[in-house]
């Protein structure tokens, strides 16, 4: 859950989702200013360094690396941030190196950037209480885990220890608790889903990643069941054409199975590329809610 940000956006001469243009060495240029800056340049002062228009320079950026400025600068301060605490900074200082100028931004900041606060992020989510539960359905082994926030964790596979094992190292400090009855209620809930999709999942979800990955994961929310799109179009749905690599990363690093379902994006020719948890599930999901389009036809 806490993996390094693949899918965060990054400057044209490291992405190969960025077509070369006459513009690129300039906003590449812009994204290591952006990188080196202690506090996020306003687009004015970009523009002024570039030599362009504020809103000259906002479209050639969006062009070149699918976001703007100010996303571009909030995903390399989060990226900071994690890599910091990850390599046991102080708070203080894991703060102030990625460019946040007080801790009252940080602390605001921090449910959407960390899922929790920084200093249980940095202890590995030491005195956070998961709830989880294992299970079985069509798709084989099933581990649910929450927060009190909500659905923190949907992961499938064929070995319960394997699910298990991963939310341990996702969360090393955490503090894991068998489901108690109102929580295997939840996972009765997702198992249900799964074999009925057409059922809806109706429960809070704690989710946890980039201002671009979640970006991507609220588009993959909004698919209706039985519709698949292709990762162009995804991308083109998020705003960001260019990025389709980057959109695909962001679809692989969900950690909530069915529930964000990124199983419903396919390869532009309609065939199924890589999936977090097989393509035979992928294919397993795809064919079930097919069936439950056609039943309520």
């Amino acid at each position: 859950m806490h993996a390094a940000d693949p899918s965060a956006p990054s400057a044209p001469s490291s992405s190969p989702d960025c077509d070369p243009s006459p513009h690129a060495a300039l906003v590449t240029r812009l994204c290591r200013h952006i990188e080196a800056a202690s506090a996020a340049p306003s687009l004015a002062q970009l523009a002024e360094l570039a030599g362009l228009s504020p809103t000259h320079l906002l479209r050639v950026f969006k062009a070149a690396t699918g976001v703007t400025p100010k996303a571009y600068a909030v995903a390399h301060r989060a990226r900071r941030l994690r890599e910091g605490l990850r390599q046991g900074e102080r708070v203080t200082d894991a703060m102030y190196d990625a460019g946040f100028g007080a801790s009252s931004r940080l602390y605001e900041a921090a449910p959407a950037l960390l899922g929790m606060t920084p200093s249980r992020f940095r202890a590995g989510g030491a005195h956070e209480r998961i709830h989880f539960a294992l299970g079985r359905c069509t798709l084989g082994e099933l581990l649910v885990a929450g927060t009190e926030r909500g659905l923190c964790a949907i992961l499938l596979g064929d070995d319960p220890d394997d699910l298990l094992r991963s939310l341990q190292d996702a969360f090393p400090r955490a503090e894991l608790i068998g489901g108690d009855a109102p929580f295997e209620q939840w996972v009765a809930q997702v198992v249900g889903f799964v074999d009925a999709p057409q059922l809806g999942l109706n429960l809070p979800l704690d989710i946890r990643g980039t201002a671009f990955q979640q970006r991507v994961w609220q588009a993959l929310r909004e698919i209706p069941i039985g519709k698949r799109v292709s990762y162009a179009e995804l991308a083109q749905h998020v705003g960001m054409p260019k990025a389709v690599r980057a959109v695909a990363s962001a679809c692989a690093a969900n950690t909530l199975a069915v529930a964000i379902p990124c199983h419903r994006v396919v390869r532009t020719d309609g065939s199924l590329s890589g999936y977090r948890w097989g393509v035979a599930r992928k294919q397993a999901l795809l064919t079930l809610e097919a069936d439950a389009q056609t039943k309520n036809a």
